[in-house]
């Protein structure tokens, strides 16, 4: 789906046609669920929190800005209702990443004489994602699973530009130190 064409439907839903709000919902509810998976390690939960970003998504949004890409800011959002459930009563704030078979993107398992390989060099590499602390490993994701700008990802995680670079340049260093087989980063 096409950001302008995400914007008419947007602005549809705004003027009164509701139904057009499942198809940004079916659109989106894989990566969301995933995220709030990531953020609980429960499925019930995470379930019930993605129903909660799409209601606080819906409620809020003609605050959208018809101009801008329409995940970043769904995901902004569903972050922050999985921050609020995660701060609720003190829980834990290990964060999930999704296994390894999600993370890698359909097109990359187009190219099957070399599957074995990259089978073992993405486990390898995931397993180095995992060990990285949960703010690079953040940064890592929604640059390279969710494709989002440097803008985005800042915006997203509620630091500076400066910052999001600097988060996913330590990230790839450490990924790269434990995947070339160093020590800990």
């Amino acid at each position: 789906m096409k950001e302008k064409r995400e914007a008419d439907i947007v602005r549809k839903i705004l003027l009164g046609d509701v139904q057009l709000y499942g198809t940004l919902v079916r659109k989106y509810q894989g990566p969301i669920y995933n995220l709030m998976l990531r953020m609980t390690g429960d499925a019930d939960i995470s379930a019930d929190l993605a129903q909660e970003a799409f209601v606080r998504a819906y409620e809020k949004l003609d605050t959208f800005n018809l101009r801008r890409r329409l995940f970043p800011w769904l995901y902004t959002l569903a972050l922050n209702v999985a921050r609020d459930w995660l701060r609720k009563d003190g829980r834990d704030r290990h964060v999930f990443v999704e296994d390894a078979a999600v993370m890698v993107r359909e097109q990359d398992r187009r190219d099957e004489p070399k599957a074995m390989n990259d089978r073992l060099d993405g486990a390898k590499a995931f397993k180095a994602v995992m060990n990285l602390d949960s703010k690079y490993r953040e940064a890592l994701m929604l640059r390279y699973r969710h494709d989002f700008s440097m803008q985005e990802i800042a915006a997203t995680l509620g630091i500076s530009v400066s910052a999001a670079k600097m988060r996913l340049s330590r990230g790839l260093d450490m990924v790269r130190q434990q995947f070339d087989g160093g020590n800990n980063p």
